[in-house]
């Protein structure tokens, strides 16, 4: 058997996210049914993490076996050919059997964007959070901090989780500014439904002005996930990297288009 690991890059405003699910067209069943007519066998993925709809990746890292020999351009090129322009296989390698795209990981990434505009933003709706007031990003920044380390997020995980235990450890966040973007950059170990999104919804009312930066440690400890308020639409949001050992040797990330002219902000 081959062992290949991909890295896919999706529009999540194309997809009902990455799970397959009957009657919803999923990143999954797409990119399935491709892989199987490039391998003329079936094809099931396993991948790093289950994204939303509307939730985008530039670096979803997915893995198969089969028994069929190809050229990793067919995974990548020919698999492309197959697929919407709202998906695309950026690379393919092969990686050992014990390589898995969840259990190998030793920490994923994303990004959350806010674009601050006098009107929501007509081309970029799908791929941004409108926010129509200037947001604090200093204040954004401090109260971000407080979520540094293992914790429990049970007031940042959505009540349909179903994950076993809600301790996650985030290793890095910052709340950067760049002209009118202001960019949450979140790095942890691994993160429960919706984590991220309630983070940026908690984040985005200190941002207003409606809550101090202490709120969010308040909330944390609170381990209640009705003080967080609403979640934070998919839109904004970017997986952007999952990490492994550099005995993987896996490919780089790259961050999202709407970012890359950005150099220091990867």
């Amino acid at each position: 058997m081959h062992h290949i690991a991909l890295g896919v890059e999706y529009d999540g405003q194309a997809f009902h996210g990455w799970q397959r699910q009957p009657g919803h067209r999923s990143v999954q069943q797409t990119l399935e049914e491709a892989l199987s007519k490039i391998a003329d066998q079936p094809i099931e993925l396993t991948a790093a993490g289950r994204t939303d709809a509307g939730v985008h990746a530039t670096q979803q890292v997915v893995a198969f076996a089969t028994s069929a020999e190809r050229p990793d351009r067919a995974w990548t090129r020919g698999t492309n050919s197959l697929v919407p322009d709202a998906l695309s296989v950026r690379w393919a390698i092969a990686v050992p059997p014990h390589f898995h795209p969840r259990y190998s990981a030793t920490g994923r990434r994303y990004h959350y964007i806010f674009l601050e505009a006098d009107r929501a933003p007509a081309i970029a709706r799908h791929y941004v959070t409108w926010s129509a007031v200037q947001l604090d990003d200093a204040a954004m920044h401090v109260a971000a901090q407080q979520l540094i380390g293992e914790h429990d997020f049970t007031s940042f995980r959505s009540a349909a989780c179903q994950a076993k235990s809600p301790f996650r450890c985030v290793f890095t966040v910052a709340v950067r500014r760049f002209a009118d973007l202001v960019v949450l950059d979140i790095t942890a170990n691994a993160f429960l439904q919706h984590m991220v999104r309630n983070i940026a919804g908690a984040l985005l009312q200190v941002g207003r002005g409606d809550k101090p930066a202490a709120w969010v440690r308040e909330v944390l400890l609170a381990r209640n996930r009705d003080l967080v308020g609403a979640t934070a639409p998919p839109n904004g949001l970017y997986l952007v990297d999952v990490q492994y050992g550099v005995a993987f040797e896996l490919p780089r990330a790259r961050p999202p288009l709407i970012l890359r002219a950005l150099g220091d902000v990867w």
